[in-house]
């Protein structure tokens, strides 16, 4: 690839959340920031109810990233994946760095994912840090290949991202909405 066609990174925001996912992202975010030479933004979405209390986690962040890059330190409220969203977009970021907490199952389904959503609408690449380094969670490891082979709504193994009887649930129950909606006055 000709140096003419790679993209420059120069604003890489990383969205933390305090949690231990988010300290993975916070290094992999400074080292990348560090060695593309780019401006650090540190992003924390609170909940509008959500007393802003975690400026001073921020600011303490902020100080101990801001030694090797510079940084940019926000507080926003709203919903995350939004906000982290509308923050790139209106901040030209060029790299999203964000952790994954690893949900799977019912947890995913019912808690969302912040990472899955940011991943679909966000104007620039992201970059998903797991909870754990990569050296503990190495192809091959039981754990690890167990992880892989999860159906996404139940969390059983499965070699489907949706496993059969999820598979088949759901068809049943469109098949049934579909069945209502066609005959809305029929008992």
């Amino acid at each position: 690839m000709s140096h003419e066609a790679t993209m420059p990174v120069r604003q890489v925001l990383l969205a933390t959340d305090f949690s231990e996912p988010s300290e993975m992202a916070t290094r992999v975010a400074r080292e990348y920031a560090r060695r593309l030479d780019a401006r650090l933004h540190v992003l924390h979405v609170v909940s509008p109810v959500t007393d802003p209390a975690s400026r001073p986690l921020l600011e303490k962040l902020a100080a101990e990233v801001g030694r090797e890059v510079p940084v940019v330190v926000e507080v926003v409220s709203g919903g995350p994946a939004r906000e982290i969203i509308r923050y790139a977009q209106s901040h030209a970021i060029d790299l999203i760095v964000l952790g994954t907490h690893g949900r799977t199952g019912w947890s995913r389904a019912l808690l969302g994912s912040v990472a899955e959503r940011v991943v679909r609408w966000a104007p620039c690449p992201v970059l998903t840090v797991p909870r754990e380094p990569a050296a503990t969670q190495a192809v091959g490891a039981p754990e690890a290949e167990a992880a892989l082979r999860r159906c996404l709504v139940c969390a059983t193994v499965s070699d489907d991202l949706i496993c059969e009887p999820c598979r088949a649930r759901i068809r049943g129950e469109a098949v049934e909405r579909k069945q209502r909606e066609e005959r809305p006055g029929r008992c």
